[in-house]
């Protein structure tokens, strides 16, 4: 029974990261066809939302008083680690590959190796120095002149996605706020579509829409269609298959199959928009998800045992799943 709920959970692993993977390729033909980043994340979460506020509530027995004992930090997570992360992302995407851009964002794990390093003034592991020398070695062959020319400013919005995942890492660590996991992700989407909407009512984020048929799966569909799979699929359903796999794996496993994501992203990228990856370019991705490995090792060095004291936060992330959405 332990091996078939094994390898249940690994397959909705997978199949989490490959829908979180394809967000990206499927969104940006509607920001290539003149769609701004504000308008594609806030149609997406929508949708996200309306498919999950019941399965939220029914978690909470329908029950509000938990999110709102955890108001801030739900706010924060709704803000910054839903919403902020995912404008960041379509903003990057719309100005350099939706590969470049998600590996970028996955170097999340390295900023806060780098943060608890300076709070805490204590050095990493050797391990931890190693993965993040790795994955910034791999991260200068993927954004470097091998890569080909890069817009600077995607490169900029990929790395403010990249801080947006890592407050989601700190955040989906926190396993106190006594809020169940589909509740929070629910409540995520909830709260950052009525943030963004409000936002675009008042000209803060332009919300600009081309309503006309788009390129889809080598052909052409109605925009939509886009937009409902990328919310059901990309968002509704990968947030689902994400929770579910960290209760039938564990964190630690779960999050590595979460980098899954990033190999997905790069080969749907290159089936539905062409987007071929340069060797160099290959290389760097591979050194980035190695560093990352390495990153995240160091877990198993500083997992308490029963009775020991947790260990900071910012160095024990969860897995991911709002990529958040990142993508």
């Amino acid at each position: 029974m332990r091996g078939s709920r094994g390898i249940a959970g690994i397959m909705l692993g997978l199949a989490s990261g490959l829908a979180f993977g394809a967000g990206g390729a499927i969104v940006k033909p509607l920001l290539e066809a003149g769609w701004s980043p504000g308008a594609a994340v806030f149609l997406r979460i929508s949708v996200a939302a309306l498919l999950l506020v019941v399965p939220g509530l029914i978690a909470l027995r329908f029950d509000l008083r938990p999110l709102w004992r955890a108001k801030w930090t739900v706010l924060v997570y709704s803000i910054i680690a839903v919403a902020g992360v995912q404008l960041a992302f379509y903003a990057s995407i719309a100005r350099i590959p939706v590969s470049a851009a998600l590996l970028i964002e996955y170097l999340a794990p390295v900023a806060l190796v780098a943060f608890a390093w300076a709070r805490t003034r204590r050095a990493p592991q050797l391990v931890v120095l190693s993965g993040s020398v790795v994955a910034i070695a791999g991260l200068v062959l993927v954004i470097g002149p091998a890569g080909g020319a890069i817009d600077p400013l995607g490169i900029v919005l990929a790395g403010v996605a990249m801080l947006g995942v890592a407050v989601y890492y700190v955040l989906g660590a926190r396993d106190d706020l006594g809020v169940p996991p589909i509740a929070l992700a629910a409540a995520g989407v909830v709260i950052g579509a009525i943030v963004l909407g409000l936002a675009g009512l008042t000209g803060l984020v332009p919300f600009e829409f081309v309503l006309t048929d788009m390129p889809f799966l080598g052909g052409a569909a109605p925009w939509w269609v886009l937009v409902l799979t990328v919310g059901a699929i990309s968002t509704a359903f990968a947030y689902v298959a994400g929770i579910q796999a960290i209760r039938m794996l564990g964190t630690r496993l779960a999050s590595f199959l979460g980098l899954s994501e990033v190999v997905f992203a790069g080969v749907v990228a290159w089936v539905l928009l062409g987007e071929a990856i340069g060797p160099l370019q290959l290389l760097g991705g591979m050194l980035i998800l190695c560093g990352i490995v390495l990153v995240r090792l160091e877990r198993r060095a500083t997992e308490p045992s029963a009775g020991d004291p947790a260990p900071d936060a910012e160095l024990v992330p969860a897995a991911r799943p709002l990529a958040a959405e990142h993508s």
